[in-house]
């Protein structure tokens, strides 16, 4: 998870460990990637505004390096431009805050199920 705001990406920490997901996080861009990179997460879970390196720039990033694995950008900002610039450059899925835990949760299991499937 690549969330620069520290309380809701201890919040989502915390109700996706209740899930049973392991969670790795960060709170900027660069990081991410790194993290990314080296620990080939099943999904990302990517703020849009991240301090320095944003989130499309993430994802650009992270897509042009190989990363197949689900993109899933949020955002607080509505504006339809920005979902379709995300999806456009390769994210899967984007959720505008505020959200609910199950619907993130119900996102996240579409996903991974996608991806288990393609890649049996």
């Amino acid at each position: 998870m690549i969330e620069d705001d520290d309380t809701l990406r201890d919040t989502l920490e915390v109700g996706l460990l209740s899930e049973g997901y392991r969670v790795l996080k960060t709170g900027n861009g660069r990081e991410g990637i790194r993290l990314a990179a080296e620990q080939a997460p099943h999904l990302v879970l990517l703020d849009v505004t991240l301090p320095g390196v944003n989130g499309f720039d993430v994802c650009r990033e992270l897509r042009h390096k190989g990363f197949t694995a689900p993109i899933i950008m949020v955002t607080g900002r509505a504006e339809e431009v920005d979902r379709v610039v995300g999806l456009e450059i390769g994210a899967d899925d984007y959720l505008t805050k505020p959200f609910g835990r199950r619907e993130l949760v119900a996102r996240i299991r579409v996903h991974l199920r996608r991806t288990a499937h393609i890649a049996s």
